[in-house]
């Protein structure tokens, strides 16, 4: 299973027991720090990915980090460190993040391109995109040099690959299965 996959499982669940408990501006709070925090700091991603660390010291990491946090944070960092999922918590908070715009009526549209968006682009695309969706959209715009060309766009469970990465590798499996 993917780990985009995953993380939206564990986001959906507590998104749900932050609802149950009225809790969804404060978690939403910590995941924004948690992803922010996680994002700038590479060292810190290192260590909820290390495998010579035991997850013990991860979730000891993790509360002196983020101390003051809401505890169904610190249920989140227990459960994913418990099941060896630590190293997804980036992932989890973005996508509580997303289930949390969502649930205000906003999306957001995620964009991986081999370059940086031009603004002029960018409203082009949102304009597509909030046409499509029929809602208010917003861009978070990820540089993937990888891709070679073209982009890849997700808005919640839809995804449309329009990469030449992705191109020329459907037409190297196209002239290897012929």
């Amino acid at each position: 299973m993917s780990e985009r996959r995953v993380a939206y499982r564990y986001a959906k669940a507590l998104m749900e027991l932050s609802i149950e408990q009225k809790a969804v501006k404060t978690v939403e709070k910590d995941m924004r720090l948690v992803a922010e925090t996680i994002e700038g700091n590479e060292s810190l991603n290192d260590v909820l990915n290390s495998p010579v660390l035991n997850s013990a010291d991860k979730e000891k990491a993790m509360e002196v980090l983020f101390k003051g946090s809401q505890p169904l944070s610190f249920k989140l960092f227990k459960l994913l460190s418990r099941n060896k999922r630590i190293g997804i918590l980036d992932v989890v908070a973005s996508e509580f993040i997303a289930l949390c715009e969502k649930a205000k009526g906003q999306d957001i549209a995620k964009v991986v391109t081999a370059v940086p968006l031009t603004a002029e682009l960018e409203k082009k695309l949102l304009k597509q995109i909030e046409s499509i969706t029929g809602g208010e959209v917003s861009i978070e715009n990820t540089v993937d040099e990888s891709l070679i060309g073209g982009f890849i766009l997700r808005v919640g469970d839809l995804e449309y690959n329009a990469s030449i990465a992705s191109k020329l590798g459907n037409l190297k499996r196209e002239l290897i299965q012929n």
